[in-house]
């Protein structure tokens, strides 16, 4: 499973892109080897300003032989937005391999 991070407003490190990658192969570890590729898109909706739920996580999947299945999730803190995501997309990921497998 590739797995790709961008940042729309350049908020990159490489500790956080670490932290990312740990935290999705974790949370979707026992599905790795249905999955060909994961693109992970994170951004600050309002920039340097702040304000509620202004952080966007979108996260795409692509499973090996089926259709893209992405997820979005908005939220206050960059890391917290993205772990809903991940499990979110799990559970999109679950529902759509019990609906292709039964």
């Amino acid at each position: 499973m590739h797995i790709e991070i961008n940042y729309r407003d350049g908020q990159s490190s490489d500790s956080l892109d670490s932290k990312l990658r740990a935290s999705l192969e974790s949370t979707l570890g026992h599905l790795t080897d249905r999955l060909t590729r994961v693109e992970v898109h994170l951004g600050d909706e309002n920039a340097h300003k702040s304000g509620p739920a202004d952080k966007r996580c979108l996260i795409e999947a692509r499973p090996k032989g089926l259709e893209p299945i992405a997820v979005e999730t908005h939220g206050d803190d960059l890391y917290d937005t993205f772990e809903d995501g991940a499990r979110k997309l799990k559970r999109a990921l679950a529902n759509r391999f019990d609906k292709h497998d039964g």
